[in-house]
């Protein structure tokens, strides 16, 4: 897209992400505080603990992209 200039480049691809932000904001429903912090307690933390197990015992063996 080299003949576009890029102010006007910056500015479509703006407005393109807005767009999309305020769409699926108004499209999907709201959380409530209790279904958030339900969501977070039993999803997430298990999860996030459960990684951080996955990563320190590929550390110790010495597998993975670190090596």
């Amino acid at each position: 897209f080299a003949w576009v200039p890029g102010i006007i480049w910056l500015l479509a691809k703006t407005s393109f992400f807005m767009f999309l932000y305020l769409w699926i904001r108004a499209t999907f429903p709201r959380f409530r505080y209790d279904q958030i912090m339900r969501l977070s307690w039993k999803v997430f933390l298990p999860r996030t603990i459960a990684w951080i197990f996955v990563v320190a015992l590929m550390t110790q063996l010495k597998i993975g992209p670190w090596f």
